[in-house]
């Protein structure tokens, strides 16, 4: 199996859509056996799930996601596990443990909206806030 976190500096970022890293964990009978961080070379919101397709990603850990994103990951195969925060490895084991906290209606709406000076996805958990979910 093989996960897929946005990750910055060690956290799982907000933004599924402006994630410029992916963590990508190996995992074998319920372990991490290898893990690597991978840039996304600038793809983003509709290219991520392909992105996250040709490495055979099985299942992705993310903060906030919008609605055409979410639909790109289900038509690519890819279970979402969204509305996570918090450092990303610390998530993975808590996924494996069957204790990984998420939202299950995670949404982040307001792409189309003005976010104003410095507010973006990136700078809080969509899920904390309400963000259009």
């Amino acid at each position: 199996m093989k996960i897929a976190v946005t990750y910055e500096n060690g956290e799982i970022f907000q933004h599924f859509g402006h994630t410029e890293q992916f963590k990508i964990y190996d995992v074998d009978n319920g372990k991490v056996v290898s893990s690597q961080v991978v840039d996304t070379n600038g793809s983003g919101h509709g290219a991520l799930a392909g992105f996250l397709k040709a490495l055979n990603v099985d299942m992705l850990i993310c903060g906030g996601i919008g609605g055409g994103a979410q639909a790109a990951l289900a038509e690519a195969g890819i279970k979402l596990y969204g509305g996570a925060f918090g450092a990303a490895d610390k998530a993975v084991d808590a996924f494996l443990a069957g204790q990984l906290k998420f939202d299950s209606h995670v949404h982040c709406g307001h792409h189309n909206e003005g976010h104003g000076e410095g507010h973006n996805c990136g700078g809080h958990s969509c899920a904390e806030h309400h963000c259009g979910g």
